[in-house]
């Protein structure tokens, strides 16, 4: 408990700090039995209360991947794109961890944008630029 919730601070002197006779609020009985003791009798509400919605459900874990969006690939060409055999501006972002491309921003070069997902958008300005998506599978 934080000290901050104490009586200790405020009630020096009082012998008892508020809970009565000497030896009230000091051992185990206080608590009113151990685990579900008191439950169908002085503990009643809150067992009741809690006992209401029993069960366990599993959250699924989401795996969430790494987006980045086609007005950043300028940069990422800068740090991670090659220029292939034929001339073309390859990014290779599936080998990088992005595993989807998306529309926001302008496209400035023809880039070929190798990437698992995209969005309609980022293939509409990829290809008015010049360029092309390529799943990673594809040559």
């Amino acid at each position: 408990m934080p000290t901050r919730l104490r009586k200790t601070r405020k009630m020096r002197g009082s012998r008892t700090h508020g809970w009565g006779q000497v030896g009230q609020h000091r051992k185990s009985g206080s608590r009113g039995g151990v685990g579900r003791a008191g439950s169908m009798g002085h503990k009643f509400l809150s067992f009741y209360k809690e006992d209401k919605d029993k069960g366990f459900v599993r959250k699924v874990p989401r795996i969430m991947g790494k987006e980045v969006n086609v007005g950043e690939l300028d940069e990422l060409y800068r740090k991670i794109g090659i220029r292939t055999p034929e001339g073309d501006m390859l990014i290779d972002l599936n080998a990088h961890g992005y595993s989807k491309l998306l529309g926001a921003g302008e496209v400035s070069s023809a880039y070929v944008v190798k990437v698992a997902e995209y969005s309609e958008r980022a293939r509409a300005k990829i290809e008015a630029a010049g360029g092309k998506i390529v799943k990673p599978g594809e040559a």
